[in-house]
């Protein structure tokens, strides 16, 4: 408090002193100091204040807020989904190697085998051996076939995502024309020929090389490019080679919706005492869209021969009608089919081995219903087919004494029913079959002449004993074919009436034994004119896997 009362007389004394020097005229007067100023201040009151809340606005109010919507982007990690546990079927043990080794009568050899001979993921190689032959010459002679097949298939996958696949065979088909003995008992003759005389054997050796993607690309794109070769004669001395190149592309759309282009050249070469060529082009682009209930595919089918072009359709649209049950489809196809050397033989092993070969050019417009009721798989098709060439088969001549067949073509409309259904009744128990019936009508010819208007094939499959027995059973039934007989009239052979049975044991893990029946009705039925089939007959052996 001194300090302050001495600073306030220092401030007094500089500004009178101050005004005194700035302004000379005024007076001066003495200034008496009598005391010393003492300021003090008096004693503050202090005043205790207490803060108090306003009150409180207890009236409720509505607020309205406008909100502009935005959507907004979300990352997560997809869940991962865990199936619920559920008991499942043993996985039944592979093996590399199996053997189904047999005899029987008539006279009879069965054999048929594989091997796998490498376990790499890499690489597979597998060989394979087909055998099958038979001798009823004690009672029809020279009623007597052979059959043999053995080949090689491997495949090679690259660490690059392609693969590589060869294969290779080599089929000898073995057949006597004993259809002379049927015209001994019909013209009481005794013609009787040597083995060799009436032997038939067709010789061939397949050989193919393919390259396609061995797993998914990431453009889903799948590719395909193969060749396949066979050359094919029998001790008539016809030939023919046959050379076929494929390349196909096919691009995925939403994993779901393919568009598939493939380009075809089939090359068959066959030479009796002429050579004939059958050399086709295929260009088959198609685009197929799967919808929930629905599925669609637009496609064609651009053929070549001879510097001729077909086009054919290649369409089929299906629609769930109740889902799961009842599927309803409707669809148009058609192409080139080649009536050569090597196909005629597999249909008819008695035909001559001069023959003319040709295109079957056909279309086929089909629709149908198909689906799952109660477990039981089925389909049932009407369609109508529409052919040009369709091979037909005639005596090549009556008087023949060695009956064989010849090859004759005609233009044809077929009307076709057909239905198929896969039963499984309960566990290890498997009811399958199939029926067709077609109508013929042919431009020039009476009759489709060896060829099957309807058929029937029933089968049944048990299993049981933790999978070691295995009963099986089959039934068979064809019409008879119709044939133009010696005076140049239409009839018709027997009818096919075939019951087969089956019975499959393992007596432990590794080896079985089996037996098998067939034809138990003894129907000694002729497919093709003069040829009865062979009656009753069986086979019985082991089985061993390995």
């Amino acid at each position: 408090m001194n300090k302050i009362k001495y600073c306030f007389i220092l401030f007094v004394f500089t500004a009178t002193c101050t005004i005194n020097a700035q302004n000379p005229d005024l007076e001066s007067e003495a200034v008496d100091i009598v005391k010393s100023f003492d300021a003090r201040l008096g004693d503050a009151t202090r005043q205790l204040v207490d803060p108090a809340l306003p009150p409180l606005d207890s009236a409720s109010k509505r607020l309205n807020y406008n909100i502009t919507p935005r959507t907004t982007d979300v990352e997560y990690l997809p869940p991962k989904i865990r199936p619920l546990a559920m008991k499942g079927d043993e996985l039944q043990k592979n093996y590399d190697g199996y053997a189904k080794l047999g005899g029987g009568f008539p006279a009879s050899l069965f054999g048929k085998g594989y091997y796998n001979v490498t376990k790499d993921k890499t690489f597979n190689l597998g060989l394979k051996a087909d055998h099958h032959s038979a001798n009823n010459s004690q009672s029809v002679e020279n009623q007597r076939f052979s059959w043999t097949k053995a080949g090689a298939d491997g495949t090679y996958y690259f660490d690059e995502g392609f693969a590589v696949n060869g294969n290779l065979a080599y089929t000898s088909d073995v057949v006597h024309f004993y259809g002379y003995n049927d015209i001994n008992e019909e013209e009481e003759e005794e013609y009787s020929f040597d083995r060799e005389r009436v032997k038939q054997r067709f010789s061939v050796f397949d050989i193919g090389a393919n390259i396609f993607n061995g797993e998914r690309t990431e453009a889903d794109f799948n590719y395909y490019a193969g060749v396949k070769m066979y050359f094919m004669q029998d001790n008539y001395a016809a030939r023919e080679n046959g050379f076929n190149l494929l390349i196909s592309g096919t691009k995925w759309f939403a994993n779901s919706h393919p568009l598939a282009i493939e380009l075809e050249t089939d090359f068959s070469s066959f030479r009796d005492t002429a050579k004939q060529n059958l050399n086709n082009f295929f260009l088959r682009p198609s685009y197929t869209y799967h919808g929930e209930r629905f599925k669609a595919k637009l496609g064609a089918n651009i053929a070549s021969h001879d510097d001729e072009f077909s086009f054919f359709p290649d369409v089929e649209v299906s629609a769930g009608i109740v889902e799961g049950i009842i599927t309803a489809y409707i669809g148009a196809e058609g192409s080139l089919q080649k009536n050569n050397f090597r196909a005629l033989s597999d249909y008819n092993p008695y035909i001559v081995s001069r023959l003319m070969v040709r295109n079957t050019n056909y279309f086929h417009y089909y629709g149908g219903v198909k689906g799952n009721f109660q477990g039981v798989n089925y389909d049932l098709q009407a369609g109508y087919k529409t052919t040009e060439n369709l091979a037909l088969y005639q005596l090549s001549e009556a008087n023949d004494t060695i009956p064989r067949f010849d090859v004759l073509y005609d233009s044809a409309n077929i009307f076709i029913l057909k239905a198929s259904l896969e039963a499984p009744i309960f566990r290890g128990f498997v009811i399958t079959g199939s029926v067709a019936q077609r109508f013929y009508t042919l431009e020039t010819q009476e009759r489709a002449w060896h060829l099957p208007a309807f058929t029937l094939n029933a089968g049944a499959r048990y299993t049981t004993m933790e999978d070691k027995l295995t009963v099986k059973g089959n039934f068979y039934l064809e019409n008879g074919v119709p044939f133009l007989n010696d005076d140049e009239e239409a009839e018709n052979l027997n009818a096919l009436f075939d019951i087969s049975l089956g019975v499959d044991y393992f007596f432990s893990e590794q080896i079985g034994g089996f037996i098998q029946v067939n034809n138990l009705a003894n129907n000694q039925r002729e497919r093709w004119r003069h040829y009865p089939t062979f009656g009753i007959n069986a086979l019985i052996g082991i089985i061993a896997r390995f």
